[in-house]
């Protein structure tokens, strides 16, 4: 092996261990200075590298990690939408509101409206996988219309 692989692999790991912290900490205030920081990277090689190990840039990856939660939450029904917005860690209901429609098609409150009951049944291993957001409007024309169900 080469050294320059061996960095590489260095990397790599540094960039799944920010990865994993966004999991874990998505409803924490992070941002992409303290991610970067925790790896003892610049937040410019952060973004840069993570954008093209993962597709996509970090503030966006974590965006999409508190829309999913929060699509969990709206579908309990049991949190307006302002709760649920500041318990995935946003601090911004016009931020979280445009974020989620644009991930998710509609709004957090039309999504609440029509979605409350539609996992009632699903284990929550196959509900997470089959609701999530689909990132980066892939696929928007496949996307099962909640209205359809309803």
């Amino acid at each position: 092996m080469t050294s320059s692989h061996d960095a590489r692999l260095r990397e790599l790991v540094l960039l799944r261990r920010v990865r994993d912290r966004i999991d874990r900490e998505y409803a924490q205030p992070l941002d992409v200075q303290a991610l970067a920081r925790g790896v003892h990277l610049s937040a410019g090689h952060l973004s840069r590298q993570f954008r093209a190990v993962y597709g996509e840039s970090p503030y966006s990856y974590l965006m999409t990690r508190r829309i999913e939660r929060a699509m969990t939450l709206l579908r309990r029904g049991d949190m307006s939408v302002t709760e649920v917005c500041f318990a995935v860690g946003c601090s911004s209901l016009g931020t979280f509101s445009t974020r989620f429609s644009e991930l998710v098609g509609m709004s957090p409150s039309t999504y609440r409206r029509l979605a409350a009951g539609d996992g009632e049944g699903i284990p929550s291993c196959v509900a997470k996988q089959v609701m999530r957001p689909i990132r980066n409007r892939e696929a928007a024309a496949s996307r099962t219309d909640l209205t359809s169900s309803a």
